[in-house]
């Protein structure tokens, strides 16, 4: 059996972005930036779709998101992610099931 890396196996979904409606946004980026001090949305996200800025602002691109829920759950304390499954047609296409 060959190893293969996440990266390759994710490498193979494909994403259908529905321009202008994204199905995660975050609420209030000051929250994330002054009461959040661990961000753990930046490291739990498999996608990669949060990052962490120098001044401490926490930016999102939904652009390949695997619509897993971990955002959610991993904000729920401050509650400041809206997440929604996209519409019909749009999102993560998996190429293996």
């Amino acid at each position: 059996m060959i190893p293969v890396k996440v990266e390759e196996k994710l490498f193979q979904n494909r994403y259908r972005v529905d321009a202008g409606r994204p199905h995660i946004n975050i609420i209030d980026s000051a929250t994330c930036k002054t009461e959040c001090k661990t961000q753990e949305c930046t490291v739990c996200c498999p996608a990669g779709c949060y990052t962490a800025e120098g001044n401490g602002q926490v930016v999102l691109i939904t652009d390949g998101c695997l619509e897993c829920g971990t955002c959610r759950i991993i904000c729920s304390t401050y509650r400041n992610v809206a997440w929604e499954y996209p519409r019909g047609g749009y999102g993560v296409l998996f190429k293996f099931g």
